[in-house]
């Protein structure tokens, strides 16, 4: 009887990391390039006169807001996958304890639930 894996490896951890920093790090900069356009569509809207335009400028900034909602919420699910790592916690699902499939997390480096249990949370909605 061949014995299943409990937790990836020092050497895959180690994979998912490296994968992890660069998404990370590119997460980051969109996120900072998201909050400048925020930024500049605040300093903009002081000084334009109040028009047509100003409904279209309120759709966008709010549009820019959802975007930089999702992208701090991925950095963070990111900034957490990295800890689960160093506490060789990471790739197992929460919820039945098992790990998720590598292609899994290459695809979604910040699962927490394999595909089982992710069909089955859905099911029950």
């Amino acid at each position: 009887m061949v014995e299943e894996k409990t937790r990836y490896s020092d050497d895959e951890l180690l994979e998912f990391k490296t994968l992890i920093e660069k998404k990370l790090a590119i997460a980051k900069e969109e996120l900072d390039f998201i909050s400048q356009q925020l930024s500049g569509r605040a300093e903009n809207q002081d000084s334009k006169l109040k028009g047509l335009d100003d409904g279209i400028g309120t759709a966008e900034t709010e549009r820019l807001s959802t975007l930089a909602g999702r992208q701090e919420k991925y950095v963070k699910h990111l900034g957490n996958a990295l800890i689960r790592i160093s506490n060789k916690a990471y790739g197992v699902c929460r919820q039945t304890g098992k790990l998720i499939p590598k292609e899994r997390l290459m695809a979604v480096p910040h699962a927490t639930l394999s595909i089982e249990a992710k069909m089955s949370r859905k099911a029950r909605r």
